[in-house]
């Protein structure tokens, strides 16, 4: 996906994404088949696992086909855990209205994919008179 984006295509090559798909299909397949009739809690997870990886195949490798949505979910997750963090270490966002305003900071600072730079350039733009604004879907 790497190559293609720095090659300028807006797709990878679709045999190459044919044959890693199939390989996703035949290593849940492996894994229902191997947890299928097998007892105890541990391996019906395994067994729900590999069900829901077959099922939801679409939704688990979207970002090979469609380069607007992240492989992860990290930057959601680091946008969360620094309010997790601040309130158990500082003890701060103890009203409504404190942690509305840390959010809206945060929310700033956190610029979106498609920007593709550093937490600092929203803060670079302003600090220049030109406040960055997301665009209006």
């Amino acid at each position: 996906m790497n190559e293609a984006i720095a090659e300028g295509r807006d797709c990878v090559d679709p045999a190459a994404l044919a044959e890693q798909a199939a390989r996703y299909r035949s290593a849940a397949l492996i894994g229902i088949s191997q947890t299928r009739d097998r007892p105890g809690a541990l391996t019906r997870k395994h067994d729900a696992l590999a069900r829901r990886l077959l099922e939801r195949q679409d939704d688990y490798l979207r970002f090979t086909w469609r380069f607007a949505v992240a492989p992860d979910n990290n930057g959601c997750e680091r946008d969360i855990r620094m309010a997790k963090l601040r309130q158990k270490v500082s003890g701060c966002l103890r009203t409504l209205a404190g942690a509305r305003r840390f959010c809206a900071i945060r929310s700033y600072l956190s610029p979106p994919p498609s920007m593709a730079c550093a937490w600092s350039m929203p803060l670079v733009l302003l600090t220049e008179g030109r406040p960055w604004m997301p665009a209006a879907a």
